[in-house]
């Protein structure tokens, strides 16, 4: 099998290169090519420090888990609860085309199927894919919207229990067919539109959780905006009482013009299958490379791991950190989202803070590379001050949330530990 997709930029779907892929049995290779239109314009950039601005097809190496494509389209592919709902939603139209005696599609789906299942409205970023007959992927469907209004959560959060619980139907398939397919994660959750129309993630709970994840999450959000972190909107909604926890998309401006976002990952040109561990320090490196604003950035990015080690956000991995493109190659952190405190995990970070440090989640790890994101000690000091101070109005805040006591209670390692007294030593 061989298909050549168009690949466009930006709302107005400017021509940006040619994806090509070829499957040959369970081989699959794929190329991605600049438009010569885009190499030439004022305004071309690479999407990716992987993919250079040069003419001529470049191709990627599928490397163990990894996936047949760049890391920058890599970025917008499902994953996790996505693909978990495509490979349902296959299997389900496969099993009724036989039962009506239509001859089924029998070939398991490809990285390709997977990638183009993606509804082109909420697709991640800035890309677009446009098959061989002209059409974006997905496109909406006749009398219906591919993304649903908020007033709809309702009947994302059953269809979604459905998935969890192995007794989802067709219908419940075709409902979230493109529209809780966009996302990665492991987690249940649905694009919508907000009430002011805008794109907006929703994450539900899940019927395995045994406490409540979502309005973790909104908390930890929460705590970081007050701790100064730069972070996605974010509120908590009621669904017939369910809390959804509801986060603004960022790579949209207020008139819905789509941003160039690409993983942390990519930006480092991390492999899925990479087999050594990565550092912060290495987003500080690609920062001082890359950054429009530099020295805030890293500032910034030291301010979030002085955070995620104060609330035990210990899935710090190189996809829940991202870049939005600003000017001719030049990229800034996108504002921080998928923050939660674990309280019933091992206190290590997924991204070491450094090479020295390894994976050891301290406030002393912490202040070693001070000197390496050139923060003086008084400003060090400052931010895990401000920082420390938001962490410890925890319960305070919750309560604000609605949560229960028991609920509080259930999150009390992730917030009291001796990082926290650590923090209020290195102050002083």
């Amino acid at each position: 099998m061989r298909r050549s997709i168009a690949v466009h930029i930006g709302e107005e779907a400017t021509p940006l290169g040619t994806l090509r892929y070829d499957q040959q049995g369970a081989r699959e290779s794929a190329a991605f090519e600049y438009h010569a239109g885009w190499l030439r314009a004022a305004e071309g950039f690479s999407i990716e420090p992987g993919l250079p601005l040069v003419s001529g097809p470049q191709f990627h190496r599928k490397t163990g888990d990894g996936s047949v494509f760049h890391n920058a389209i890599a970025d917008t592919e499902p994953d996790g609860w996505g693909r978990r709902v495509i490979q349902r939603d296959h299997a389900k139209r496969r099993q009724e085309a036989r039962r009506a005696g239509n001859v089924a599609e029998t070939r398991p789906l490809n990285a390709m199927d997977y990638l183009l299942a993606v509804d082109d409205m909420s697709r991640v970023g800035a890309l677009r894919l446009q098959d061989e007959e002209g059409r974006y992927k997905r496109t909406t469907e006749e009398g219906r919207r591919t993304t649903p209004p908020l007033i709809e959560i309702g009947q994302l959060l059953a269809a979604t229990q459905a998935v969890e619980t192995n007794t989802e139907t067709a219908t419940d398939l075709a409902y979230l067919r493109g529209r809780g397919t966009s996302l990665g994660g492991l987690r249940p959750k649905c694009s919508v539109v907000d009430d002011d129309g805008r794109l907006a993630i929703g994450k539900f709970p899940s019927v395995a959780d045994d406490r409540a994840v979502t309005k973790g999450e909104v908390l930890a959000m929460n705590l970081a905006r007050k701790a100064g972190v730069d972070t996605a909107e974010t509120r908590l909604l009621d669904s017939d009482g369910a809390p959804v926890a509801l986060i603004r998309r960022f790579d949209r401006t207020p008139n819905g013009n789509r941003l160039m976002y690409i993983s942390a990952a990519t930006m480092i040109g991390a492999e899925a299958a990479d087999a050594g561990e990565h550092s912060y320090t290495e987003l500080v490196d690609v920062l001082r490379q890359h950054g429009s604003q530099p020295a805030a950035n890293i500032e910034e990015l030291w301010r979030r791991i002085a955070f995620s080690i104060l609330i035990t956000n210990v899935d710090d991995h190189l996809h829940n950190h991202g870049f939005l493109h600003v000017h001719r190659g030049q990229w800034r952190l996108a504002p921080a989202f998928d923050i939660n405190p674990f309280p019933e995990r091992v206190r290590e970070l997924k991204t070491w803070i450094s090479e020295e440090t390894g994976p050891e989640a301290t406030v002393d790890a912490l202040m070693s590379v001070i000197a390496y994101f050139r923060i003086r000690s008084d400003r060090a000091k400052t931010i895990l001050a401000d920082v420390e101070k938001a962490v410890a109005s925890w319960r305070e805040e919750g309560r604000a949330l609605g949560m229960t006591p028991q609920e509080l209670d259930s999150f009390t390692d992730a917030f009291e530990h001796r990082e926290r007294q650590a923090a209020q030593r290195a102050q002083q």
